[in-house]
């Protein structure tokens, strides 16, 4: 399971997708992510699904690759309609036993965030998928930098947020080694209730812990060796530009969000 988050990961292409400026793709998923929490409707979550499948396929991942990611959220998003579901409010009740109660309102607030956590993981899946580290890096520091101006550190908070991205499936292909070798030595992650399976867990994150602070050791060192200071002075490779491309994207966008409103 926990190689089917693919978060952090980058596909690489050469689709429309990929050839939008990075700083495009965060405000597009951004205005996304509003938008996703402004929906009231069936129907406008319909046309986020849509917007959502064209993208994928003008990218040109595989809707299989997006759909292995969203398995790695199952649980949380099951756990998020049953508490919706049981505990939301409202004035039709549908069923009624012992304290639990379900009522329509409820229904319809656990169906709606389950469909919100759905698009927001897809969301989240196109931008990773199709923006290479050092593009999302390049990108979040150039839309943190009027904050510079105040005293906020942006190029580090960057480096930081992109590092911690790009270290996700490292980490995730660490874990499942040792889950192996630990399974092979006879360990047992399967079987067994919630409590017993997380007992099992605890052999398997120390060492993980520990893998984890000795690459954060190891990319310390050869940041350092390499001379690294921060974001003063630094030239960069490819200087982002925004194209007629990323208008375009930014027009479709705009008529999404008029059309969820206007539904």
């Amino acid at each position: 399971m926990a190689l089917d988050i693919t978060l952090g990961q980058f596909f690489p292409g050469d689709s429309p997708l990929h050839r939008l400026d990075p700083r495009a793709k965060l405000l597009l998923t951004l205005s996304m992510i509003v938008g996703v929490f402004l929906a009231d409707s069936y129907p406008a979550y319909a046309i986020f699904f849509t917007y959502v499948l064209a993208a994928a396929w003008l990218s040109g991942i595989p809707i299989r690759l997006m759909l292995k990611g969203l398995k790695a959220v199952y649980f949380i998003i099951a756990l998020t309609f049953v508490l919706n579901a049981f505990f939301g409010t409202g004035q039709t009740v549908l069923v009624r036993w012992q304290f639990l109660t379900i009522t329509r309102e409820g229904l319809r607030t656990a169906v709606f965030m389950a469909l919100r956590l759905m698009l927001l993981v897809f969301g989240t899946q196109l931008l990773t998928l199709t923006t290479s580290p050092i593009a999302l890096t390049d990108g979040l520091e150039r839309l943190f930098s009027p904050f510079a101006k105040v005293g906020f550190p942006a190029h580090e908070m960057a480096m930081m947020m992109s590092i911690a991205l790009r270290f996700i499936p490292t980490l995730l292909e660490e874990a499942d080694k040792i889950m192996k070798a630990q399974t092979a030595r006879g360990a047992d992650f399967e079987s067994g209730n919630l409590m017993a399976r997380a007992k099992a867990m605890i052999p398997l994150l120390v060492p993980l812990f520990v893998s984890a602070f000795r690459r954060a050791d190891e990319l310390a060192l050869a940041m350092e060796a390499r001379c690294y200071r921060g974001g003063e002075h630094r030239t960069r490779l490819r200087v982002l530009k925004y194209t007629a491309l990323d208008a375009w994207a930014g027009v479709s966008m705009a008529m999404l969000l008029t059309l969820v409103v206007v539904v």
